[in-house]
């Protein structure tokens, strides 16, 4: 997507002016996108309940294969020979670690409770997206916002793992026993550690393995060079064209149902925005002060900001139904997230000023 970006040193404008035509006016193409998303779902009769049909378990087929496209080109990029330099640096994966597990899931926890204490179902399906870390559309906002390719892969991976691990068992918390403790509402949440399992290897397993093949096999055949100056461009673009068609076809799956409850959508929508601000803004301000450079602490505010909605929406449908409020919680989850994310992309460019260390080119 994108290409060489600009020193660390150099302004903001000058990295975006680096862009191509397709990256540097992706906000246009996202609100169009998800406007025809909207329209699809609303006038064309059956299209949602059409799409919703072609699925494996709780996992949509359209939209897996548009994360696929999405992700594949941007972890083709990853130079994966250089993933030691980023496993060794304990200063960012402690730190995205307490972002993810500890702070994440308690601010969204305690944002829920502040702004939904009336709506118990809305407020269930927004710590259900607390709880499920990002781990496929940060690697798009990541590349945008020039950030460490080898660090996003990282902690993505670190995440995937964790999220098997863990994601269980802070629903049982955040749902049942701190409720307990503190004497409210209390609500249930099964979910397998199997389930987890299957929607990791769909989402990031696929396309991992593809990337880390391409690289390979590519630079064994033409060399890196080659790969890295005829390859990546022409693929490069199948990201966005894949980010475009999974915000199509999954604001068409809910269109009705987000259109016709707008007050619903602007209650779950502001402990989103709230969210969304204080975990990228923490994540920023805890690279830049534990002595990252602007590229893993970008990344670091990135990966602790986004949240794996597709995990969100697959679980809050499989628990709680299709038509339920958690549900409802988890598609809102992206309605907000994606603007979002964009607009923080120019925000973390416009940081860039803020190191004064020089970062080496990349590909």
């Amino acid at each position: 997507m994108s290409t060489q970006p600009a020193q660390a040193t150099a302004p903001s404008a000058g990295v975006i002016g680096s862009l191509s035509v397709l990256d540097r006016f992706l906000p246009v193409w996202i609100i169009a996108a998800m406007g025809a998303g909207l329209l699809l779902g609303r006038l064309v009769p059956g299209l949602d309940a059409a799409l919703d049909a072609v699925k494996i378990g709780e996992i949509s087929l359209p939209i897996a294969l548009g994360l696929l496209l999405m992700m594949y080109p941007v972890l083709a990029k990853v130079r994966y020979d250089r993933l030691g330099t980023v496993t060794g640096d304990r200063r960012l994966l402690l730190s995205s670690l307490v972002l993810n597990w500890v702070l994440g899931p308690a601010i969204m926890f305690a944002l829920a409770w502040i702004f939904l204490p009336d709506l118990p179902e809305y407020r269930t399906g927004l710590i259900i997206v607390g709880l499920a870390r990002c781990i496929a559309m940060v690697l798009i906002w990541n590349d945008l916002a020039c950030g460490n390719r080898e660090a996003a892969a990282v902690l993505v991976a670190l995440n995937s793992v964790f999220q098997v691990i863990a994601f269980g068992a802070l629903g049982w918390f955040y749902l049942q026993v701190l409720p307990g403790w503190l004497g409210l509402t209390q609500s249930a949440l099964e979910v397998s550690a199997f389930d987890i399992a299957f929607y990791v290897l769909v989402f990031l397993g696929i396309p991992l393995a593809g990337g880390y093949a391409s690289r390979k096999l590519g630079e064994r055949a033409r060399g890196r060079d080659w790969y890295e100056r005829r390859f990546l461009p022409r693929i490069g673009p199948i990201a966005l064209y894949g980010l475009l068609f999974t915000i199509v076809i999954l604001f068409a799956l809910q269109g009705h149902t987000i259109t016709s409850q707008p007050g619903d959508v602007a209650r779950i929508a502001l402990p989103l925005l709230a969210y969304f601000a204080l975990m990228w803004g923490g994540g920023f301000l805890t690279g830049r002060a534990i002595g990252l450079p602007y590229d893993k602490t970008t990344t670091l505010a990135f990966t602790a900001a986004g949240n794996n909605f597709e995990l969100a929406i697959a679980v809050a449908v499989g628990v709680f139904g299709v038509t339920s409020g958690q549900a409802l919680a988890g598609v809102v989850g992206p309605l907000i997230e994606v603007p979002v994310l964009v607009a923080l992309v120019y925000v973390s460019l416009a940081g860039r000023r803020l190191f004064t260390v020089k970062e080496p080119a990349r590909a």
